[in-house]
């Protein structure tokens, strides 16, 4: 019912790559990290949020439950990525506390949870989830950075950015505190929707229209546009670690009566 693929590429430019991604096809879960921190500690950030966040998915999932959350804003798998997402922080956090060569390592993180004809995303710092439906390419995620701020306050437009040595300066990412505050979103996932999560070594590289393209020339081939992604990207320069995770929504794949189906079919 999803077909997923995935790639991560060093570069041109950097020694060594500090991203990681994972996808569990059958659980219906993809995830990227962009980590930083220098050359080790970005790249244990990374790992660590990737290995905690697909791990404590994968072990969980089964057990979420039928019956309405307690914080009705949100079904019972969005919340558990929320919880997964704060266990990760912790993790990350207290292992740069505890060993001084990882000190201020942390990483930014993008997941996306597939269940019952949805989709729940949740992120933190500027690594990208994108939607490719009837041919729009939209970007669902909002980039946790300096330059978002000023583009939300009116200072840059969103080309005038694009220009910026201080564009990639993130204002929220995993690891740094104590706790972090991801952003959470539900959308409704349709039969033929394509999902690019990517980190930021793609979108500064490409823009949203060779993206689009990309996605488009190469249809339904997932392991063909991953890599056209990559070459796109170190064709214009490869400055950082690039890295991607498709989705596509082959056909509905409606839970076994959940709250949400029960509701929905209440109104039918």
């Amino acid at each position: 019912m999803l077909a997923f693929a995935e790639r991560s590429d060093t570069g041109r430019k950097r020694p060594h790559n500090e991203d990681r991604v994972a996808a569990d096809p059958p659980r219906g879960i993809a995830v990227l990290a962009d980590g930083m921190g220098g050359h080790k500690g970005g790249e244990i950030a990374s790992a660590l949020a990737v290995e905690t966040v697909t791990r404590e998915l994968a072990n969980r999932l089964p057990a979420v439950g039928t019956e309405s959350p307690d914080d009705e804003a949100y079904a019972p798998e969005s919340l558990l990525a929320r919880d997964v997402v704060n266990e990760a922080n912790t993790i990350v956090y207290e292992t740069a506390r505890t060993q001084p060569q990882y000190e201020g390592m942390g990483t930014t993180l993008v997941v996306a949870l597939f269940y019952d004809d949805r989709l729940t995303l949740a992120h933190v710092g500027d690594s990208r989830a994108y939607r490719l439906r009837n041919g729009r390419l939209e970007q669902l995620t909002r980039d946790h950075t300096l330059m978002q701020e000023l583009i939300d306050r009116g200072f840059y437009t969103p080309e005038e950015a694009r220009a910026s040595l201080n564009r990639n300066i993130v204002t929220r990412a995993l690891g740094i505190e104590e706790s972090v505050n991801a952003d959470l979103q539900e959308e409704i996932a349709l039969p033929g929707d394509l999902y690019l999560l990517c980190s930021d070594g793609l979108n500064d590289m490409v823009d949203d229209e060779t993206i689009r393209l990309t996605l488009d020339k190469f249809g339904d081939n997932l392991e063909a546009a991953a890599d056209g992604l990559i070459e796109e990207a170190n064709g214009n320069g490869g400055q950082d670690n690039v890295s991607v995770v498709l989705a596509r929504v082959l056909q509905p794949f409606p839970g076994r009566r959940s709250w949400f189906r029960r509701f929905v079919d209440w109104f039918q």
